[in-house]
């Protein structure tokens, strides 16, 4: 355990981004599971308004980098991709 007053704000600091970080990378995992879930089931609209929701958290996560712009991009493209398969 650190003794100067810094290091322990730090500490204090790096515990509290940790757990956001934890819980805004869970909750855009969940998005892309329930968007998936609905694009399964064949919900036109159920995977539209998820599809809009996954994108969201998936641009929150790249612009605080969670995770690469290049791999947000990818997982967006994916989405589109399945999103456009439901709809033909």
């Amino acid at each position: 355990m650190p003794n100067i007053k810094s290091a322990i704000k730090r500490v204090k600091k790096s515990e509290a981004n940790r757990e956001f970080n934890h819980s805004a990378k869970s909750a855009m995992r969940t998005a892309l599971k329930n968007f998936n879930v609905k694009v399964e089931a064949g919900d036109v609209e159920g995977a539209k308004a998820a599809y809009l929701v996954a994108v969201k958290k998936v641009d929150k996560a790249a612009n605080s980098g969670l995770i690469h712009k290049n791999k947000a991009a990818r997982e967006k493209s994916r989405l589109s991709k399945k999103l456009n398969a439901l709809n033909a």
